[in-house]
């Protein structure tokens, strides 16, 4: 039987956080981890670069994290985004800015921060158990004390952390394990969705794969509901896939196409695509109409070929029942308004997402109404704390997501060992 103040389970990003925390404000610390070794999703973050956190104030930063961003409010006030920057800078690892806010390593390796963590939980003197998967969470009079492993070793805490994380990239050891010790200790789980995800689409140009392989670069993409109201609005790159849509705009879009098809009790969402999103409806009309008395003589394909890619511009004059080789010129008004309108506004319908497995994020989780924001313990479970996907919030990638983890995780270590010392000293 082996005793510590504070028991991570989970080594990722929050829960390795979550143990430095607490050993700095002084606790005994184990993390157990079930992977051969710690941090194994955050070394794939970023594209392998680790996209730390994001360079922004903290409103901007919640108002990037879509679902239930509110409830880090608390977290926030107590360590932000600037403080996660100086964790690492003070430590000796230099930090770039690159578009968007986003943080990286210097290095542009995912690896200089998974060290740079586990060299810190080394000079802390925290223990930490690999290959060690968790058979349950213990609870006695409503309060946590330890875990039992799958191999029979029982490990007592005075606090207890799951940094289990969520049900998407179950590769990386994200499988959804802390959702039933959560469960036990009376926690409501709301429905987990993907999130971060590409979209499938069942329309024809989709499944003839017409468009397969086109990316549009600086596009404007939203969601709409029935009643052709825009649901959310993103503008970034996307690309046309074999299944679907993905890409930046798609993965920020995808959690409001499922959110929209089930509020709205349809069994797709339409999306609309802006190719132009620097033009006015007015402003483009303008332009073609000068292409019109400039460069008449051309073909409508190759007048058209500057504002995208040749195969997006020759589809949608098919789609418009217009001959891409007839002289630019020989448009007439209601042609040159259906080309406007593909340009500006080309409708599809999409019909749900790739799974929560194929997913970067998870939406769902832990019910945050139970969970005490200032501090992260549970609200029906004494000692017992939660950090990062785990709980119902979710972000957009961009270091959003990985910010959520880095901080919650610093919060309940904290409260986690100062709650876990004061037991002790009473």
């Amino acid at each position: 039987m082996t005793h510590y103040d504070v028991l991570v389970v989970g080594g990722g990003t929050s829960g390795m956080m979550a143990a430095i925390s607490a050993a700095e404000h002084g606790a005994r610390v184990a993390v157990v981890e079930k992977n051969k070794f710690v941090g194994r999703k955050l070394l794939v973050t970023g594209n392998g670069r680790c996209n730390v956190t994001n360079n922004r104030d903290k409103e901007e930063i919640i108002s990037h994290i879509p679902g239930n961003g509110r409830f880090l409010y608390s977290a926030f006030y107590q360590y932000d985004n600037y403080d996660i920057m100086h964790f690492f800078q003070s430590r000796g690892i230099k930090l770039k800015e690159e578009d968007h806010g986003r943080m990286f390593p210097t290095t542009d390796k995912s690896r200089t921060i998974v060290n740079a963590l586990s060299q810190i939980m080394e000079d802390s003197e925290i223990e930490v158990f690999t290959g060690a998967p968790v058979d349950t969470v213990l609870y006695k009079n409503g309060s946590a004390y330890g875990v039992k492993l799958q191999d029979g070793r029982v490990l007592e805490s005075a606090s207890v952390i799951l940094s289990t994380g969520g049900r998407a990239m179950p590769k990386t050891g994200s499988t959804g394990d802390g959702y039933k010790w959560a469960k036990k200790a009376g926690h409501t789980i709301k429905e987990l969705y993907p999130t971060e995800v590409p979209i499938t689409s069942e329309e024809s140009f989709i499944l003839d794969r017409t468009l397969q392989g086109i990316s549009l670069r600086d596009v404007d993409l939203k969601v709409l509901n029935k009643k052709g109201k825009t649901a959310v609005a993103h503008r970034m790159d996307m690309i046309f896939t074999h299944f679907g849509i993905s890409g930046p705009a798609v993965l920020r879009c995808s959690m409001f196409v499922l959110q929209t098809m089930k509020r709205d009790k349809t069994d797709h969402a339409v999306m609309s695509l802006d190719s132009q999103p620097d033009e006015t409806l007015g402003s483009l009309r303008q332009k073609l109409e000068r292409l019109m008395n400039k460069e008449g003589e051309k073909s409508i394909k190759n007048t058209l070929k500057q504002f995208g890619p040749e195969r997006y511009i020759l589809f949608g004059l098919d789609q418009s029942g217009i001959d891409s080789e007839r002289a630019f010129k020989t448009l007439n008004q209601k042609e040159l308004e259906t080309v406007i309108h593909f340009l500006k506004d080309f409708r599809f319908n999409v019909h749900g997402s790739l799974p929560i497995e194929k997913a970067f994020v998870t939406g769902g989780g832990v019910n945050t109404k139970e969970v005490n924001p200032k501090t992260l313990e549970s609200k029906l479970m004494q000692n017992l704390y939660f950090t990062g996907e785990i709980l119902d919030y979710n972000g957009y990638t961009g270091g959003y997501n990985i910010t959520g983890a880095f901080i919650t995780g610093r919060i309940a270590g904290m409260h986690a060992a100062q709650a876990a010392l004061s037991t002790a000293a009473y």
